[in-house]
C-alpha cells in the first residue's frame, strides 16, 4: 500500500486517535459523525487503500464485489464484525481486522450495572426523584426489588467478556453457570466456582439471571426465543450487551407483557437504531432498563480501540500481517 496509505474513517473517532492517524497516513475522515449512506461507502470503497469502518456500516457481499482492487483492508473499530461480509472480504483478498480484548472491562461493567439496574428498579426510583409527583419519603413497602447475592446467574457465551462479568458476579455472591460450546480453562472454572451446561434448556430452568454475552452469527441468531424464554422463572432476568438479534425481541417483549419473566436490562436491540415502542412502554412501567448500545462507551476503550486500529493499518502498509485478522 505504500507508506502512507489513503484511509477513509467512516465516524468520527477521538481526536487524539484522529491525530495520531493523521500523523501516520493519508486521512479523509468523517467530521459530522453521519453515517455513511451505501453510495458514500461505495465511493469511499473505490477511492482509499484502506477502510476504517464502525458497526453501523452495512458491508456486504454487494459492496465487496463492487470495491476497487486498491482496498486491500476493511480496520473495524470495534470487536464485533457482523456487519461485514468476512467471507466475501477474503474471496476478493481483502483482509478484515477488529479490536479484541479492549471492550470486555467496560462491557462486564455495564452488564453488572443492568443487573443491578433491573433487579433493584436503579433507573425508575431514580426517575421518580425527577418526576411529577412528590416523594413521601422512606416506607416499608416502596420500590421494592430484588436481592441479586446468593442468586444463579447463567451466561450464555463465556469468552473474554462472558468471564470478565463472572468475575465481577462472583464479587457480588452470585453463583455462576455457563453454557459454552468448550469448557473454559479449569483454573478460571474452579477459581469462579462455576458450572457449565451442555444443554442450554436445562441451564435455563435453574438461573434467576440471565446474561447473554455469546458474539452474533448464524447460529446465535434468535438463540433466545419464545421457547426459550419460557423455560425461564417468572422471577428471572434477561441482560443482553451482545447483539440485539440474539433475542428475539418480539418474543422478550410478549414475555414481558405478560409477566412471564421478572423485568430485563437491554444495551442493544435488533432493529437498531430503531427501539421498539413497546419496549419504551415497559421502560416507563420499571419493567425494563434500556441504555443506548454504550457498553463500550469509555474513553479509555475508544483511545484503545484507535490503537489496536492504527497497528493494523501500520502493519499492512509495512507488508506485514495484521495480528488482529478476522478470518471466515
Amino acid at each position: 500500500m505504500g507508506s502512507k496509505p489513503f484511509v477513509i474513517v467512516t465516524r468520527k473517532l477521538p481526536i487524539s486517535v484522529e491525530e495520531r492517524m493523521a500523523a501516520l497516513f493519508d486521512v479523509e475522515f468523517n467530521a459530522t459523525d453521519i453515517s455513511m449512506s451505501r453510495e458514500e461507502l461505495t465511493d469511499a470503497m473505490n477511492r482509499c487503500d484502506v477502510l476504517v469502518s464502525t458497526v453501523t456500516d452495512t458491508i456486504d457481499d454487494d459492496l465487496l464485489n463492487a470495491a476497487s482492487s486498491r482496498l486491500k483492508l476493511i480496520a473495524q473499530f470495534g470487536a464485533g464484525t457482523d456487519n461485514i461480509d468476512v467471507r466475501a472480504a477474503y474471496r476478493k483478498g481483502i483482509t478484515v481486522t477488529n479490536t479484541p480484548d479492549v471492550l470486555k472491562e467496560d462491557t462486564a461493567d455495564l452488564t453488572m450495572a443492568l443487573i443491578l439496574g433491573a433487579s433493584r428498579r436503579m433507573v425508575e426510583g431514580a426517575s421518580y426523584l425527577t418526576g411529577e409527583d412528590r416523594w413521601d419519603g422512606w416506607s416499608p413497602t416502596w420500590m421494592l426489588g430484588h436481592r441479586i447475592h446468593g442468586k444463579r446467574l447463567g451466561i450464555v457465551g463465556m469468552g473474554r467478556i462472558g468471564i470478565a462479568v463472572a468475575e465481577r458476579a462472583k464479587a457480588f455472591g452470585l453463583a455462576i453457570h455457563y453454557h459454552n460450546r468448550h469448557e473454559v480453562a479449569p483454573d478460571i472454572a474452579a477459581d469462579l466456582n462455576a458450572t457449565r451446561w451442555k444443554s442450554l434448556d436445562e441451564m435455563l430452568t435453574q438461573v434467576d439471571i440471565l446474561s447473554i454475552n455469546c458474539p452474533s452469527t448464524p447460529e446465535t441468531f434468535h438463540l433466545i426465543n419464545a421457547k426459550r424464554l419460557s423455560l425461564l422463572p417468572k422471577s428471572a432476568y434477561v441482560i443482553n450487551t451482545s447483539r440485539g438479534e440474539v433475542i428475539d425481541e418480539e418474543a422478550l417483549i410478549s414475555a414481558l407483557e405478560h409477566d412471564h419473566i421478572a423485568g430485563a436490562g437491554l444495551d442493544v436491540f435488533e432493529h437498531e437504531p430503531a427501539v421498539n415502542d413497546r419496549l419504551c412502554k415497559l421502560a416507563a412501567k420499571g419493567k425494563v432498563v434500556l441504555t443506548p448500545h454504550m457498553s463500550s462507551a469509555t474513553i479509555e476503550s475508544r483511545i484503545e480501540m484507535g490503537e489496536k486500529v492504527i497497528v493494523s493499518i501500520k502493519m499492512m502498509s509495512d507488508g506485514d500481517k495484521p495480528r488482529d485478522r478476522v478470518l471466515p
